[in-house]
Protein backbone atom coordinates (compact mmCIF):
# COMPACT_ATOMS: atom_id res chain seq x y z
CA UNK A 1 0.00 0.00 0.00
CA UNK A 2 0.89 3.40 -0.58
CA UNK A 3 1.39 6.21 2.43
CA UNK A 4 -0.02 9.47 0.51
CA UNK A 5 0.47 11.36 3.29
CA UNK A 6 4.27 11.45 2.54
CA UNK A 7 4.03 12.36 -0.91
CA UNK A 8 0.71 14.89 -1.28
CA UNK A 9 -0.10 17.71 0.56
CA UNK A 10 -3.85 17.77 1.03
CA UNK A 11 -5.27 20.81 1.89
CA UNK A 12 -9.17 20.02 1.57
CA UNK A 13 -11.03 16.90 1.70
CA UNK A 14 -10.63 15.06 -1.65
CA UNK A 15 -12.34 14.72 -4.89
CA UNK A 16 -13.10 11.99 -6.34
CA UNK A 17 -12.69 12.26 -10.92
CA UNK A 18 -13.65 9.38 -13.97
CA UNK A 19 -11.40 10.57 -16.88
CA UNK A 20 -12.28 8.60 -20.13
CA UNK A 21 -9.50 7.25 -22.25
CA UNK A 22 -8.70 4.33 -23.66
CA UNK A 23 -6.97 1.08 -22.41
CA UNK A 24 -3.86 1.84 -24.52
CA UNK A 25 -3.50 5.80 -23.40
CA UNK A 26 -4.11 4.65 -19.94
CA UNK A 27 -1.53 2.21 -19.78
CA UNK A 28 1.07 5.20 -21.15
CA UNK A 29 -0.24 7.46 -18.44
CA UNK A 30 0.52 5.12 -15.50
CA UNK A 31 3.66 3.91 -17.04
CA UNK A 32 4.96 7.74 -17.12
CA UNK A 33 2.85 8.60 -13.76
CA UNK A 34 0.81 11.36 -15.48
CA UNK A 35 -2.89 11.80 -16.22
CA UNK A 36 -3.91 13.47 -20.32
CA UNK A 37 -7.24 13.05 -20.91
CA UNK A 38 -10.09 14.91 -23.64
CA UNK A 39 -7.82 15.65 -26.19
CA UNK A 40 -4.73 16.86 -24.32
CA UNK A 41 -7.30 19.95 -22.96
CA UNK A 42 -5.84 21.35 -19.74
CA UNK A 43 -9.24 22.15 -18.05
CA UNK A 44 -10.10 18.91 -16.90
CA UNK A 45 -7.06 18.70 -15.11
CA UNK A 46 -7.35 22.25 -13.51
CA UNK A 47 -10.36 21.48 -12.30
CA UNK A 48 -8.48 18.32 -9.87
CA UNK A 49 -6.22 19.42 -6.72
CA UNK A 50 -3.46 17.40 -5.08
CA UNK A 51 -5.03 14.69 -3.29
CA UNK A 52 -7.96 14.27 -5.81
CA UNK A 53 -8.55 10.96 -6.67
CA UNK A 54 -8.50 9.94 -10.64
CA UNK A 55 -10.03 6.64 -11.77
CA UNK A 56 -9.81 6.00 -15.64
CA UNK A 57 -12.40 4.48 -17.48
CA UNK A 58 -12.00 3.05 -20.70
CA UNK A 59 -14.98 2.32 -23.47
CA UNK A 60 -12.70 0.95 -25.69
CA UNK A 61 -8.65 -1.14 -25.94
CA UNK A 62 -7.47 2.11 -28.13
CA UNK A 63 -9.11 5.40 -29.66
CA UNK A 64 -11.33 5.08 -32.42
CA UNK A 65 -10.74 0.96 -33.72
CA UNK A 66 -10.18 -0.55 -30.61
CA UNK A 67 -12.33 -3.09 -29.41
CA UNK A 68 -15.49 -2.07 -26.78
CA UNK A 69 -13.64 -2.82 -23.29
CA UNK A 70 -16.02 -0.51 -21.28
CA UNK A 71 -14.25 -1.36 -18.19
CA UNK A 72 -12.03 1.17 -14.92
CA UNK A 73 -8.79 0.36 -16.08
CA UNK A 74 -6.19 2.61 -13.32
CA UNK A 75 -7.00 4.77 -10.55
CA UNK A 76 -4.45 6.96 -9.01
CA UNK A 77 -4.07 9.95 -6.62
CA UNK A 78 -3.16 13.50 -7.77
CA UNK A 79 0.22 14.79 -6.64
CA UNK A 80 0.56 18.29 -7.18
CA UNK A 81 -0.87 21.08 -8.35
CA UNK A 82 1.43 21.14 -11.57
CA UNK A 83 0.22 21.50 -14.96
CA UNK A 84 1.89 20.98 -17.49
CA UNK A 85 2.17 20.81 -21.10
CA UNK A 86 4.16 18.13 -23.35
CA UNK A 87 5.40 18.09 -26.61
CA UNK A 88 3.83 14.42 -28.32
CA UNK A 89 5.02 15.99 -31.75
CA UNK A 90 5.62 18.99 -33.70
CA UNK A 91 1.38 19.70 -33.77
CA UNK A 92 0.15 18.19 -30.72
CA UNK A 93 1.26 19.52 -27.28
CA UNK A 94 -1.26 18.43 -24.60
CA UNK A 95 -1.74 18.98 -20.77
CA UNK A 96 -0.64 16.60 -18.41
CA UNK A 97 -0.83 16.38 -14.73
CA UNK A 98 1.31 14.01 -12.44
CA UNK A 99 -0.57 10.79 -11.08
CA UNK A 100 0.51 8.44 -8.25
CA UNK A 101 -0.89 4.94 -9.86
CA UNK A 102 -1.87 2.54 -6.92
CA UNK A 103 -1.73 -1.14 -8.41
CA UNK A 104 -5.35 -2.79 -9.44
CA UNK A 105 -6.93 -4.46 -11.89
CA UNK A 106 -9.53 -4.13 -14.63
CA UNK A 107 -12.99 -4.03 -13.61
CA UNK A 108 -15.87 -4.20 -16.11
CA UNK A 109 -18.66 -1.69 -15.27
CA UNK A 110 -21.43 -3.70 -16.61
CA UNK A 111 -21.40 -5.37 -12.86
CA UNK A 112 -21.08 -2.15 -11.00
CA UNK A 113 -23.98 -0.56 -12.85
CA UNK A 114 -26.97 -0.94 -10.54
CA UNK A 115 -24.36 0.21 -7.21
CA UNK A 116 -23.15 3.53 -8.59
CA UNK A 117 -25.11 6.30 -8.51
CA UNK A 118 -24.31 7.81 -11.54
CA UNK A 119 -25.71 4.51 -13.64
CA UNK A 120 -28.16 3.17 -11.55
CA UNK A 121 -31.23 2.86 -12.88
CA UNK A 122 -30.25 4.22 -16.45
CA UNK A 123 -30.83 3.03 -19.75
CA UNK A 124 -28.34 5.66 -21.07
CA UNK A 125 -26.18 5.16 -18.46
CA UNK A 126 -22.90 6.01 -20.12
CA UNK A 127 -24.48 9.98 -21.14
CA UNK A 128 -21.75 11.17 -18.03
CA UNK A 129 -19.04 9.35 -19.20
CA UNK A 130 -19.21 11.52 -23.17
CA UNK A 131 -17.91 14.66 -21.13
CA UNK A 132 -14.40 12.83 -20.81
CA UNK A 133 -14.18 13.83 -17.21
CA UNK A 134 -16.58 14.04 -14.18
CA UNK A 135 -16.82 14.18 -10.70
CA UNK A 136 -18.31 11.18 -8.49
CA UNK A 137 -19.37 11.02 -5.13
CA UNK A 138 -16.91 9.29 -2.30
CA UNK A 139 -19.14 6.25 -2.29
CA UNK A 140 -19.16 5.56 -5.81
CA UNK A 141 -15.50 6.04 -6.01
CA UNK A 142 -14.66 3.18 -3.34
CA UNK A 143 -17.39 0.73 -4.87
CA UNK A 144 -14.98 1.24 -7.99
CA UNK A 145 -11.65 1.14 -5.96
CA UNK A 146 -13.08 -2.26 -4.22
CA UNK A 147 -14.21 -3.94 -7.75
CA UNK A 148 -10.48 -2.98 -9.31
CA UNK A 149 -8.79 -4.62 -5.91
CA UNK A 150 -7.03 -1.11 -5.19
CA UNK A 151 -5.38 -0.21 -2.57
CA UNK A 152 -6.76 2.43 -1.26
CA UNK A 153 -6.18 4.35 2.35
Amino acid sequence: MCNFEETVTVLHPPSYWIGVVSALHVQRGVSGGFAQMCHGKSAPLRRMQPGDWLVYYSPRTEIGDGEPLQAFTAIGRVLDDHVYEYAMSATFVPYRRNIEYVPCHEARIEGLLDRLSFTRGKRNWGYPFRTGHFEINQEDFFTIAEAMHAAIQ
